[in-house]
């Protein structure tokens, strides 16, 4: 083994998406949400633990008054497959009833998680509902759904960094690379 790189660092693959490209983009994502959004009564909902990089970044540039409440799924586990079994691990602490609703993801893959949330969630009778995601990656879809704001759209790999796992580790990168499994 090379000095300096220990087994972790022998997982983590070439850079998808650079801390700069992240930026720049969140940066154009919170323009036009804040656009978008004007005179609403705005609640963002975080989906746990993934988006919490991504959303820290997003409200920072957000011009307009914005409430936010999060809610903890998983659909993967320690796995780099999607189970496909969604379990709400927390719920959200505020009543979305007649507000604009946004939820931000940090990664829409094969589907099923956003749109659980989005069923879910509309039961609750927001103004409105709407989807935000870091990462699309519409090549693993197996179930439709409509996202308004995009990030990046990438070629069906496992990816880490920004904010995204493998088995709760990685999520401290700075960029988004690929994952190297074994």
């Amino acid at each position: 083994m090379k000095k300096g790189i220990n087994k972790m660092d022998e997982k983590v693959g070439k850079v998808l998406i650079s801390k700069e490209q992240i930026e720049k983009r969140v940066k154009e994502l919170a323009k036009q949400i804040s656009q978008d959004y004007e005179g609403k009564d705005l609640v963002c909902v975080i989906i746990l633990r993934g988006a919490f990089m991504f959303v820290t970044d997003l409200a920072k540039e957000i011009s307009i008054p914005a409430k936010f409440d999060f809610m903890a799924t998983s659909s993967y586990g320690d796995s780099t497959t999607s189970s496909g079994v969604v379990r709400i691990y927390k719920d959200l602490d505020m009543n979305i009833e007649g507000k604009d609703v946004l939820i931000i993801e940090d990664i829409v893959d094969t589907g099923r998680t956003i749109s659980y949330l989005v069923k879910n969630l509309k039961t609750r009778n927001p103004k409105s509902l709407e989807v935000c995601t870091l990462i699309n990656k519409p090549a693993n879809r197996v179930v439709n759904v409509k996202i308004k704001y995009v990030g990046f759209v990438i070629p069906p790999e496992f990816v880490i960094g920004y904010g995204l796992d493998f088995a709760e580790d990685y999520r401290h990168i700075t960029e988004v690379r690929v994952f190297k499994e074994d």
